[in-house]
């Protein structure tokens, strides 16, 4: 679409929203009259309404869409519109509707600079003050404030070159720990906030999401390391060290894998299957994801990534021989 078209049609969509209103509150118009009201030709306003009558609810069927009396449009020059009720109202949204955007723009405020936060904010305290009557069916985030602060904080102890120690929960072991980081930056990636700092205990950089971060509490100790550079998620969030590069031979009933997951590479088979490449921070998560492909994908490389998940299998298949009593 070209910019004049789409131009043109931006304009006869403005035309349309201030057009069924106006029509809708009286019986019927004369075109020439409606023409004057809405700052339009006749023949321009003509062409609206044969648009008019393809627009409506969700759907699509005939009780979906206005209707426009083409006839008496053609015939005595006055519009006649039907099966609009629904735009006499004024625009509600649903406690589910208002509490996913809600949700959105949490999320994009938590990755904003200053100056969209506040207009976030004031979009935030419009929503919630309308939605505040409402049941949300969806659940709009408690923990979203804490997640803030925890940012802010975090932020501050960055600034200030202060180590922190952190309780941090590994879901691939499902398991709390706690360890002493070198906070260098706080960073977003696909709507997900992790800070990026330098792990003591594991001597190495590493990346914590901040919605897995329980506790933090800002040392008095200096940091004791530096950056070598800035961290680049464009490529994902792990990287170097953090991630092992595994390969995967998937037959054409796991070959979803390529689509859900951020594969590095893809090598199709004659089977219709296809070996890819994909990097893996935790090797549990790995044999989770083994578990639910079996028995359709098995590892190429690194071989003993597989033994996890073929021991997991194992136990479970003997469950059935011998059943728990």
């Amino acid at each position: 679409m070209s910019p004049t078209t789409a131009g043109a049609a931006k304009d006869q969509v403005g035309r349309l929203l201030r057009l069924v209103p106006y029509l809708h509150a009286r019986d019927q118009v004369s075109l020439e009259d409606a023409a004057r009201v809405i700052g339009v030709p006749a023949d321009q306003l003509d062409k609206d309404l044969r648009v008019l009558f393809l627009c409506g609810l969700p759907g699509g069927f005939p009780d979906d869409l206005i209707d426009v009396d083409l006839d008496a449009l053609e015939g005595e020059g006055v519009i006649r519109v039907s099966n609009a009720d629904y735009l006499a109202r004024p625009l509600r949204l649903t406690p589910t509707e208002a509490s996913a955007i809600i949700v959105a723009l949490r999320a994009l405020r938590a990755g904003a600079d200053q100056e969209t936060r506040e207009v976030v904010d004031r979009a935030l305290a419009k929503l919630e003050s309308a939605a505040a009557g409402g049941t949300p069916l969806v659940d709009p985030g408690d923990d979203v404030p804490a997640t803030l602060a925890l940012r802010a904080q975090l932020e501050d102890a960055v600034r200030r070159r202060r180590q922190v120690r952190l309780t941090y929960y590994v879901p691939a072991r499902d398991e709390e720990s706690e360890r002493v980081v070198d906070p260098h930056s706080v960073v977003s990636h696909h709507g997900v906030t992790y800070l990026d700092a330098f792990c003591h205990s594991a001597d190495a950089p590493r990346l914590f999401r901040l919605d897995r971060i329980h506790e933090a509490t800002v040392l008095d100790s200096e940091v004791t390391t530096d950056p070598s550079e800035p961290r680049d998620l464009s490529d994902g969030v792990f990287g170097g060290d953090e991630a092992t590069r595994v390969t995967l031979l998937l037959r054409p009933e796991a070959r979803w894998v390529e689509e859900y997951y951020a594969v590095e590479s893809v090598r199709p088979q004659p089977d219709g299957g296809a070996e890819v490449d994909l990097l893996v921070g935790e090797e549990r998560w790995l044999q989770r994801l083994l578990l639910r492909l079996t028995p359709y994908a098995e590892v190429v490389s690194p071989a003993h990534y597989g033994d996890g998940a073929s021991e997991a299998i194992r136990r479970a298949l003997a469950l059935y021989d011998h059943p728990p009593g």
